[in-house]
């Protein structure tokens, strides 16, 4: 059996992602600090999984459409009890929630953060 522990993603402000994660996701960090190249990393998550929050200590650009982008990273899917509720802390961290759907065996829903990383939230309950 193969379980995946993480993703790494870079982001402009590794400190305001987790945050915000914290916010809707009830994540926590579970070690910050030094990264390669003299970036900084925020892991956050629970005990079994999380994601690796990186920025370089140089200026980033603009994103790239992630689905016209070879090795493009097009959203991150986190299962969540009550979709409703976590659809009211996305909108309360200030994202716009958008592509509702209900469909065999969950509903669903898509949120695009400050960096233009895409998130989906499903429920299977």
């Amino acid at each position: 059996m193969a379980v995946l522990e993480h993703v790494n993603v870079t982001v402009s402000d590794p400190k305001a992602t987790a945050a915000w994660l914290g916010a809707v996701f009830d994540w926590k960090i579970r070690w910050e600090g030094d990264a390669m190249s003299g970036g900084y990393t925020a892991h956050v998550g629970d005990e079994g999984s999380y994601v690796a929050l990186y920025t370089p200590n140089k200026a980033i650009g603009d994103p790239q459409h992630s689905y016209t982008t070879r090795a493009g990273l097009n959203h991150v899917g986190v299962t969540v009890d009550d979709i409703d509720a976590i659809e009211t802390r996305v909108k309360a961290a200030g994202f716009t929630p958008h592509n509702h759907g209900d469909y065999e065996p969950g509903r669903r829903f898509y949120f695009d953060d400050h960096d233009g990383v895409e998130w989906e939230v499903v429920s299977y309950a």
